[in-house]
């Protein structure tokens, strides 16, 4: 019996001998992990550094259509806004009956012209065979050659009134002078028009730009030819590039301009004030996923996980943003594991699942 309880207790001394020497891990085994977290390594990426602008959207160029004549009424109109119109494409019509009834007068005095030269140089042809012969004085010879002259100048201003009466005809169809989309329309059928009355304008080419303000300091940067994008409406995203660079800053905002050629068919409607970045030269960020970040008391924060599966909470310094990644500056091991969300639900030091990984 006494052997027994001997055993006993020798047994019980070297269970109690090995849970004292197990590991604190093994102990810590029984602590419940706060979230299931994926992680993510850092990424090296090439990115364009990038200029932050806003501004207006423009037409490129816009053309002004209006009247060359005075005194006659619009009897058609075959143009609308928002219609896109090619250069030549009869917009206008004005009433031609008076113009008409005029160029057939003129194409009759013309002719009148025609009959007097041809009658003065019949007479001028037998004036020169007498000359010299003494059956004309000196004096009717000048004069029959002088109404040669005359009737001459009479028929090139007679053609010259003709000509003009055409272009008089053609104005009364008002064309468009280049391809383009009508924006505003001023012509109203039965109107009687004077010259340089505006009746419609359009922006040429259908091209719009962005007129965009950037900061002066980068003005030695920004070059014609560099990619540009704009966030239009529905937060779409349209690339353009730099067409001009303005020579002039304000005085007062201490910024320039910026024209930023847009596609012709993607650009969103004149007149919107919209923000965008023109891109400069390309550089290395090391970037992390943006639902990686944790804002709090104004600061950015990212969570990293340990091999003991325990998250450290870092600061960090942000800088560009792309495609739904965030560049970090500083404060941050590329080697990292970063949690790729749910970090605002963690603390410090707390213990993690890591999704894929055995408990």
């Amino acid at each position: 019996m006494r052997r027994t309880l001997n055993l006993c207790a020798a047994l019980l001394a070297t269970a109690g001998l090995a849970s004292g020497s197990l590991p604190a891990s093994a102990q810590a085994t029984t602590e419940a992990a706060t979230l299931t977290v994926s992680v993510v390594r850092p990424v090296e990426r090439q990115w364009p550094e990038t200029v932050p602008a806003s501004g207006w959207l423009k037409p490129w160029h816009e053309a002004i259509v209006a009247s060359e004549i005075s005194g006659l009424r619009i009897t058609d109109v075959l143009a609308e806004v928002g219609s896109v119109v090619t250069k030549g494409q009869v917009l206008v019509q004005l009433a031609q009956d008076t113009l008409q009834a005029d160029l057939l007068k003129e194409e009759a005095a013309l002719e009148t012209a025609k009959a007097n030269l041809a009658k003065a140089q019949a007479n001028a042809a037998r004036v020169r065979k007498l000359q010299g012969s003494g059956a004309l004085s000196d004096e009717k010879v000048t004069e029959y050659l002088i109404a040669e002259q005359t009737a001459m100048a009479d028929v090139k201003s007679a053609e010259a009134t003709l000509q003009g009466q055409k272009i008089k005809l053609d104005q009364a169809t008002i064309v468009a002078p280049d391809d383009g989309l009508i924006t505003s329309r001023s012509a109203q059928l039965g109107a009687v028009v004077s010259s340089g009355t505006e009746l419609f304008r359009l922006v040429r080419q259908q091209r719009v730009e962005w007129q965009a303000e950037v900061s002066a300091r980068y003005l030695p940067r920004i070059t014609e030819g560099l990619s540009a994008f704009i966030v239009g409406p529905g937060d779409r995203r349209i690339a353009g590039h730099v067409r001009l660079v303005g020579p002039m800053v304000s005085t007062d905002t201490g910024r320039a301009i910026v024209y930023v050629s847009l596609p012709a068919q993607d650009h969103p409607p004149v007149g919107l004030y919209v923000t965008g970045n023109i891109e400069l030269q390309t550089t290395q960020a090391l970037s992390v996923p943006e639902s990686a970040l944790v804002f709090r008391d104004g600061l950015n924060y990212v969570f990293t996980v340990n091999d003991d599966k325990r998250v450290a909470r870092l600061r960090v310094e942000t800088g560009r943003r792309n495609g739904g990644e965030v560049e970090i500056l500083s404060g941050l091991d590329p080697s990292a594991r970063v949690v790729k969300s749910g970090g605002a639900f963690l603390a410090d030091k707390a213990l993690v699942r890591v999704e894929g990984e055995a408990p």
